[in-house]
């Protein structure tokens, strides 16, 4: 791709960018303690990835990350190699005390908003989310929780979630979560491998007008689990409290918090599950306290009193990544709810009424707020809004071009790639450097990412590659449960490349450092040796007028390429609109990715998460059954997956 043919400027960083910004800040420090000078943002990113260590000392010293014991040094030995590097060695701290550091300097300060569908408004000032932590953690206590304990939680996008959290990092216990949209099979299939300890749950929530009780699936998931000593239900949906109350009813004392190695287990996420039992992947205290840190600070530019919100469900990484902002002392802005309900507008009325400055969503609800031709700019004051995150798939040009001119040209598209593999973003976006419609702009600080081709060779500038990276990141996972040889960690990450971490996603980088994720490197489309992202074709069949969503699967042994697509409400998958979408791809893609077969589906089978399921669809049309292709529990919609199973019978 030529410069000429690249996406236009969406969005332009200001001219006092380097000095009024965080990121600006810490590059003039970084320059004066390390006698460089940075211009541009990729010299202050490659000096990031060419000194790892230097980078990562200057930052945990800017930006004063609260060790109980100093590390010996930022790697162990100095050692880059990967897998087995060892961050901060000899450091001992405790994320808790990071999110609740901001309560000595702002105690009156609004810390924790929650808007629900399920109940009214709440408001937490940093001393009264303390104070409730510190119950909570005595609490725990007295159930016998300690360091090393796994604590699971069966609850939304709520204070209460997140001070259970807090309360059990602060004593060196384990953390998880699913969100109570979950099935029973599919949170028994990942909590049977941590064996949790103890179980907060909600009894129900609110979806919109949709009351969903869920006492009988925590009744199922308690006889899952023969590891629970205790069971806490929270009061929801209902306002009978079986637990919580007893739980937070002692004298705390003052709060305090087990100092921990870095590497020391802070929460276990969990792989999607959609293609066999989910994979427990560790994360440290440290790696994700630093990295956080750098992320939200240096990128989303937070800080002290911005407000940040992120729509998010429990059973997603970016709920992690979400409260985190209490690490830069951000005030959350958290929601639990159907965000379609009563219309797309309504978390746009949020983002205005809570003044919210960074404000994360997820790029399918970018695009639907499009097709619905929304305008949020219209009648709110976005004034205050300086980000629009956006993650969990790729986000066309369309979506970059309907944020500057629907919700304003003030405000920057942040488009993130990242994982729960690593609980972070690789690439996004930096007060830096200009957005363009359709692309990244660059990978992230400390982050050595690369395109290389399947051999391993670099890719050219342009041209395709393999989302690598080339040096460590401190929020890698410390490991996977259960995993004591480390062997299924090292060929889920560094079997295709030796040295190198595969994340399984397509990247081009441009010249000047922007690149474009086009999709599953899983889920490629090769056809007559012209390989190609799905999102690339995605943005061309979903620009189609009468075309909503669509899902596409390349049958390897067959050479066939089929398409199903979700039309829109009174269109017809007839000639005419078969005809429009052949011409599209033929004009915009290649000849070859016509479509061999083509057909209108109920609805595109998705992660809870929004990502859509190519390769369990892929299985489903093989011959694999559905139970086993995708566990039902981990799919937005369990029953999605059902005509592509009696399509596969027919065919």
């Amino acid at each position: 791709m030529t410069s000429d043919e690249r996406g236009e400027v969406v969005w332009q960083p200001s001219p006092e960018a380097w000095t009024s910004t965080r990121i600006g800040q810490f590059a003039r420090s970084a320059a004066e303690a390390s006698g460089r000078e940075f211009r541009t943002y990729r010299e202050l990113h490659n000096w990031s990835v060419e000194d790892l260590e230097g980078f990562w000392d200057a930052f945990q010293q800017w930006v004063g990350v609260r060790w109980a014991a100093p590390p010996e040094r930022v790697l162990d030995d100095g050692d880059r190699s990967m897998p087995g590097t060892r961050w901060f060695p000899g450091g001992t701290l405790n994320y808790a005390e990071h999110a609740l550091g901001h309560v000595a300097e702002n105690p009156d300060g609004i810390a924790v908003i929650s808007r629900s569908q399920t109940r009214d408004r709440q408001e937490l000032t940093w001393a009264q989310l303390a104070a409730v932590v510190a119950r909570c953690r005595t609490g725990l206590l007295r159930l016998g929780v300690g360091k090393g304990d796994v604590v699971a939680a069966y609850a939304p996008n709520l204070p209460e979630t997140l001070i259970a959290f807090l309360a059990t990092t602060s004593l060196g216990g384990i953390w998880t979560s699913c969100a109570p949209e979950f099935g029973v099979q599919s949170v028994i299939d990942r909590w049977c491998q941590i064996q949790p300890k103890v179980l907060v749950a909600v009894d129900g929530y609110r979806y919109g007008v949709k009351h969903v009780d869920r006492a009988k699936e925590i009744g199922a998931i308690v006889d899952g689990l023969p590891s629970l000593k205790e069971v806490i239900r929270m009061p929801y949906l209902r306002t009978i409290d079986d637990g919580w109350s007893a739980l937070l009813d002692s004298d705390p004392g003052p709060l305090s918090y087990e100092p921990v190695s870095s590497d020391h287990p802070l929460y276990v996420l969990f792989s999607s599950g959609t293609t066999g039992l989910p994979k427990p992947i560790i994360h440290g205290h440290g790696g994700i306290t630093v990295e956080h840190l750098k992320v939200l600070a240096l990128h989303h530019d937070l800080g002290p009193g911005r407000r940040f919100s992120w729509f998010t469900t429990t059973g997603w990484m970016m709920w992690n990544y979400l409260v985190s902002g209490l690490l830069v002392g951000a005030t959350l802005v958290l929601f639990d709810g159907d965000p379609g309900y009563p219309d797309l507008g309504s978390l746009w009325r949020i983002a205005s009424e809570e003044s919210v400055a960074v404000f994360g969503v997820s790029a399918p609800f970018l695009m639907s707020c499009r097709e619905t031709g929304l305008h949020p700019r219209d009648g709110l004051d976005l004034s205050g809004l300086q980000q629009v995150g956006s993650t969990g798939a790729p986000l066309p040009a369309d979506g970059f071009r309907w944020v500057s001119e629907a919700v304003g040209r003030h405000v920057q598209l942040a488009s993130v790639s990242g994982g729960t593999d690593v609980c972070t973003a690789f690439v996004g976006a930096n007060p830096l450097s200009p957005v363009r419609a359709g692309e990244i702009s660059g990978a992230m600080l400390g982050c050595d990412v690369r395109a290389v081709r399947t051999d391993g060779s670099p890719s050219a500038v342009g041209e395709q590659g393999e989302l690598v990276l080339a040096a460590p990141l401190p929020s890698m996972p410390v490991g996977f449960w259960g995993d004591a040889t480390g062997e299924r960690y090292r060929k889920t990450y560094f079997a295709a490349h030796p040295g190198m971490w595969s994340h399984g996603d397509w990247v081009t980088f441009q010249g000047d450092g922007a690149c474009i994720i086009s999709g599953r490197s899983d889920a490629t489309l090769n056809r007559g040796g012209i390989r190609m992202g799905t999102s690339e074709f995605y943005r061309v069949v979903e620009s189609v007028p009468g075309v909503v969503d669509s899902l596409v699967v390349h049958l390897d042994d067959h050479d066939e390429l089929l398409l199903f697509i979700v039309l829109a409400p009174g269109a017809e998958l007839g000639d005419g609109l078969r005809a429009s979408i052949d011409s599209a791809i033929r004009a915009e893609l290649s000849p070859r990715h016509v479509p061999d077969r083509m057909y209108a589906v109920p609805a595109v089978p998705r992660t809870l998460s929004g990502k859509k399921l190519e390769v369990p669809v892929k299985r489903v049309l093989q011959g694999v059954p559905v139970g086993t292709a995708a566990a039902p529990g981990a799919l937005a919609d369990p029953n999605a997956l059902g005509w592509f199973a009696e399509y596969a019978a027919a065919r």
